[in-house]
């Protein structure tokens, strides 16, 4: 990404910006380039999980539910998928009114809400796992630098979430 530099500024005066305003370039923003990036893949998964019938949100809760071997509660899904309940809720829902999920009180806690797949959220595994491997198959980067990307982004997550004040 090239750095625009308007035209009253002549050549020498760009040279004489001190690094800490470099540091403000376009180029130079992590934030932007995470969000391009997040942007860009997502679209990829949205293009590939439409024919299925799933969003790429029910798709992050299919996979947890997945790992998870069937259920979880809506706070475990909320923590998991660092989504907040306002966002959640109706996700959850939308999924359980497509008949991939069930929602059902704990009878010993009623505080807690447990989903749980149903046999149509099973059955989609397969064709899922599909369309994460196509996925890898169009990102523009080896495998071992993908799960190296990612290792760091889980890093630099766990440690921005451990700094963050606990939400209940």
């Amino acid at each position: 990404m090239s750095v625009f530099i308007p035209d009253t500024l002549l050549e020498s005066e760009a040279r004489e910006i001190p690094p800490r305003l470099r540091d403000l370039y376009v180029d130079r923003q992590l934030c932007l380039a995470l969000q391009v990036a997040a942007s860009q893949v997502t679209r990829i998964y949205r293009g590939l999980l439409e024919p299925l019938g799933l969003s790429y949100p029910q798709y992050l809760v299919l996979i947890a539910l997945w790992e998870a071997e069937a259920h979880l509660t809506m706070r475990d899904l909320r923590r998991t998928l660092s989504m907040d309940t306002g966002s959640l809720t109706p996700l959850i829902k939308r999924m359980e009114a497509s008949g991939l999920v069930t929602r059902a009180r704990d009878t010993a806690d009623e505080r807690l809400v447990w989903v749980t797949l149903t046999q149509a959220g099973w059955d989609l595994r397969e064709q899922v796992a599909d369309v994460r491997c196509e996925v890898v198959r169009r990102l523009p980067m080896a495998d071992a630098d993908i799960a190296d990307l990612r290792e760091k982004l889980q890093d630099m997550n766990a440690a921005l979430q451990a700094q963050a004040p606990e939400e209940h």
